[in-house]
């Protein structure tokens, strides 16, 4: 074991360099900082998990023109639209079912 008198400062600890000290306060500032966005990011996460969604009511049934089949479905305020394979869209009345408009698409 070393003496006293062999090591710096008769045994006590270095008093630490400027340098190190602002280097420990900016590691400790970013901890600090790192701990504060994961509980933000966390609290965003239960807040938007915990919401109830808000997405589309799909009707109970839709009843197309006789001939047609379904290719594609979409939602909008108030109404809902069916793509057919006889290239029209067919825009219904979401709350009564019924038919809107008919759009043909192509030439």
């Amino acid at each position: 074991m070393p003496d006293k008198e062999d090591t710096p400062n008769g045994g006590e600890a270095a008093p630490a360099l400027p340098e190190l000290r602002f280097l420990k306060a900016l590691v400790t500032a970013l901890a600090g900082v790192m701990i504060v966005g994961l509980l933000a990011i966390l609290a965003i996460l239960v807040i938007r998990f915990s919401q109830d969604p808000a997405g589309a009511v799909l009707p109970a049934e839709v009843t197309l023109p006789a001939g047609t089949t379904a290719r594609a479905v979409t939602f909008g305020p108030g109404w809902y639209a069916v793509v057919t394979d006889q290239d029209e869209i067919l825009i219904f009345d979401a709350p009564t079912g019924t038919l809107r408009q008919t759009v043909q698409i192509g030439n």
